[in-house]
């Protein structure tokens, strides 16, 4: 099961908080996170099959995380669930207009979370639309917004300290591991009010063991 936890507008310094857990096949190819050389204001891991990517942020200050929904994979789809993530932060458009301007049923089953500074709406092709997300903390994992397998790690979340390292412990305890498949990475966001930008992400093995961690610190570009 793939994780985002969000807390939006909870925080003092941090308007917006990010957890998540990367859980995909290990076979898969995918680059870890920096910025893109084709697109140098976006920063986050990417996906070398479909070259999209499950989570990333842009040097304007905006964010957007993609899960998959689970069993809503659609031979017919036209475009990858990943490109959903990195058009948002390439066009640079409104949260509400980008929603709004998408065609979901071109897409396998997903979940979407799309924030600038001021807004942050989710879209899920499998609930019927889209909705603007009020100040409150929120988790997104294989199924709809907030559904009962996401209660307990959601809880443990709005407990959580604001920083990388208790962030990565808290995800640490919903890491998956089984062979062929696993979690691949955690990543963990802090954008703070005055427009500075926390970045991490953690990788793993296929054996579950930690590897190296990547840390970008930027202000975004009002």
């Amino acid at each position: 099961m793939c994780l985002i936890l969000v807390a939006w507008e909870r925080h003092a310094e941090f308007p917006l908080a990010v957890a998540a857990n990367r859980d995909e096949f290990h076979l898969r190819p995918a680059q870890r996170a920096g910025f893109w050389k084709d697109h140098p204001g976006i920063l986050g891991g990417r996906d070398l099959e479909a070259q999209g990517t499950w989570m990333g942020v842009s040097r304007a200050g905006c964010f957007a995380a993609v899960t998959n929904y689970r069993g809503g994979r659609d031979a017919n789809a036209k475009e990858s669930r990943g490109a959903l993530v990195a058009n948002f932060l390439v066009k640079d458009l409104p949260p509400e207009e980008y929603v709004a301007s998408l065609q979901p049923a071109g897409f396998s089953g997903f979940n979407l979370l799309v924030a600038d500074r001021d807004e942050l709406w989710w879209l899920s092709n499998r609930n019927g639309g889209a909705r603007k997300l009020e100040p409150g903390f929120y988790a997104l994992g294989n199924l709809l917004l907030d559904t009962p397998e996401v209660t307990a790690v959601k809880s443990r979340f709005e407990r959580a300290a604001f920083a990388l390292e208790p962030l990565f412990a808290l995800l640490a305890t919903a890491k998956i591991l089984a062979p062929g498949y696993g979690t691949r990475c955690s990543t963990v966001l802090l954008a703070q009010r005055d427009g500075r930008m926390q970045f991490a992400e953690r990788a793993f093995d296929p054996s579950g063991a930690e590897g190296s961690t990547l840390r970008y610190d930027f202000s975004a570009i009002s």
